[in-house]
């Protein structure tokens, strides 16, 4: 009694001992920002520095006043975390291997911890590493997670990231000690964002599952009082409408995660989906929302508190800081991509006053943006290109951005395609041209018809081609026929037999066309598609097949997608005279398909 009477008086006078006091924990959480540094369109509108006149989302402007708001009001330790695909979305990661501004600016707004993303190996290891090394030389940049990349050690085209890794630029596992605690993060790239990031070769990444056990052994090693996951692998829903995923299964799988923190699925959970007791939470995308986590830590176990999502919207003045900052880069951006193409940034390009889009989560083959699109790469080679195209085609996951109603401007068009590089200045994948022949043309057409079923993101939007087909018959017998649709409307048939080599031109990104070298594998070995020149010979190397979009200069002179929508709304008619383009009604329509069942 006397023993307990003395402890009870030391607790009285001195609080409870360190391993049992309470402790708060904020985290506040972004993904998938995807360089969206003036909000989410339109970007005319968007007036950071002023309440109450815009309806944009986002803009890291906002994002930084959020965090230093809740960093003034709330004692105890505030995070901020990226889950990935920070870069690649707008005009102004073209600038990055250039400037390394991006990682700057988010040191500036006061990240703790970034995790890198498929999207941040668009441009391949090299640069990736290029533009991490960009920035280190201009200033200083948050920590960097990839935790779970494999370099070669044949293969020298990642020794750039090796030395990232070597300098600490790079890191395995973060580990910061707030407020008393020690707090470990590790990251992954999941198993979808690793298949759709072909050009990171030849880094590979090792499986979520075994590579998350092993990192929460080693933070609990380091007595890490919080394990936190950065996962750029995703959630989805079912069936049932039930949140499922990648996420969702590592939260099942792996014991010892206190918090997953998600991204690349561009999903908004309005509240934590809980697994076993780990919260796994995910904003959207593009910086719509920073997402609020408050965690409680207390006798060595963490818990839930609160959760919501801070819409990032006009009700937020941005910092005057991260403002001046980014309009200084956007006058780069002026200068550097936009005045050589005979553009400003703030050009009205066009005008809208129904809604574009193409939601790849949603029912993404009504798109009505998709055939806008494809329309406009097929009007713009052949406006430009001698030998045209017979087909143009675009799939829905080099679709980024919608159009809404209201002005456009150039970068609202660039958003919209922003995906790729080429050998040249200008940003954006360029257009190329491969030949076929009518029964290769039917295969290819009879495997996409499909491709929807494996990911959304491989259905396609066509414009030259009408096909007629019975979705009752089974694989590669649904196609009855084939029409090749000119600029007069004028159409003529397309013979599907094996001995008629007349060759079609399908006309697409530089990307999207070596989808058809990977047909054989989609059609389970019943078909193979050799891609080929206008004269027959097979294509081995895709910049051979890259489309000159003017013959009279000296070179290649690279088409690309964004500039061929540019450059089709723009002319458009002005039906309500006050000298700005109207987007066609014929696209009000929300179906509209080159597919025309017959039975």
């Amino acid at each position: 009694m006397k023993r307990l009477m003395l402890y009870l008086l030391f607790i009285a006078i001195n609080g409870p001992l360190p391993g049992q006091a309470e402790k708060k924990i904020v985290i506040l959480h972004t993904n998938d920002l995807h360089s969206r540094l003036n909000g989410f369109t339109p970007e005319a509108e968007y007036t950071p520095s002023v309440t109450g006149d815009d309806k944009t989302r986002g803009g890291f402007a906002r994002i930084a006043a959020i965090f230093r708001s809740e960093r003034e009001s709330n004692a105890g330790t505030i995070l901020t975390v990226d889950a990935g695909d920070f870069l690649m979305g707008t005009l102004f990661h073209s600038m990055e291997l250039k400037t390394g501004f991006q990682l700057r600016l988010m040191e500036q707004m006061g990240y703790d911890v970034i995790c890198l993303g498929n999207h941040e190996f668009d441009f391949g290891p090299v640069k990736t590493a290029g533009i991490i090394k960009a920035s280190l030389s201009m200033g200083d940049i948050p920590p960097l997670l990839l935790s779970n990349a494999v370099l070669s050690a044949e293969d020298n085209g990642d020794d750039e990231l090796e030395k990232l890794y070597d300098s600490e630029a790079i890191l395995r596992k973060l580990v910061l000690t707030r407020d008393g605690l020690k707090i470990g993060f590790f990251s992954l790239l999941g198993k979808d964002a690793v298949e759709v990031a072909p050009l990171a070769f030849p880094v590979t990444f090792e499986k979520q599952i075994a590579f998350a056990r092993r990192m929460v052994r080693e933070l609990e090693r380091e007595d890490c009082d919080l394990i936190i996951c950065v996962s750029h692998s995703g959630v989805s829903r079912d069936k049932k409408g039930r949140w499922t995923g990648e996420d969702v299964k590592l939260a099942k799988k792996v014991r010892g995660i206190d918090v997953i923190i998600s991204g690349h699925s561009h999903s908004m959970l309005t509240e934590p989906e809980i697994v076993k007791g780990v919260p796994v939470i995910q904003t959207g995308e593009y910086g719509q929302n920073v997402g609020r986590l408050e965690l409680v830590w207390k006798n060595g176990k963490v818990s839930v508190n609160n959760y919501r999502l801070i819409p990032v919207d006009d009700r937020i003045a941005g910092e005057s800081d991260v403002i001046e900052a980014i309009e200084a880069q956007q006058s780069l951006v002026t200068q550097e991509i936009l005045v050589p193409l005979g553009i400003s940034y703030s050009d009205q390009v066009a005008e809208t006053d129904y809604l574009l889009e193409c939601n790849e989560q949603g029912d993404f083959r009504s798109s009505n943006l998709g055939p806008m699109i494809a329309d406009a790469i097929h009007s713009y080679i052949n406006r430009h290109s001698s030998r045209g195209c017979d087909i143009s085609m675009v799939a829905v996951g080099v679709i980024r951005d919608r159009m809404v109603p209201g002005i456009m401007t150039a970068p609202d068009v660039f958003r919209i395609m922003s995906l790729g590089s080429g050998d040249d200045e200008v940003p954006g994948y360029p257009l190329s041209r491969l030949y076929v022949t009518g029964r290769e043309l039917k295969n290819i057409l009879e495997i996409l018809m499909i491709a929807h079923k494996s990911s959304p993101s491989n259905h396609c939007f066509y414009s030259g081609v009408k096909v007629k087909y019975d979705p009752e018959r089974g694989l590669l017998r649904r196609i009855n026929a084939i029409e090749i649709i000119d600029a007069e409307g004028e159409s003529r048939a397309v013979s599907f037999s094996k001995d008629d080599n007349t060759l079609y031109s399908i006309a697409a990104n530089s990307y999207m066309l070596e989808f058809i070298g990977i047909i054989k594998n989609m059609s389970l070995g019943l078909i193979k598609v050799v891609p080929k020149d206008e004269s027959g010979n097979p294509v081995t190397d895709m910049k051979n097949a890259v489309i000159d979009m003017d013959e009279e200069q000296q070179g290649v002179q690279e088409g690309k997608e964004w500039l061929a929508l540019l450059e089709y709304i723009r002319l458009m008619k002005d039906r309500d005279n006050d000298g700005i383009p109207d987007i066609d009604k014929k696209y009000s329509v929300s179906v509209r398909t080159f597919l025309e069942e017959k039975r």
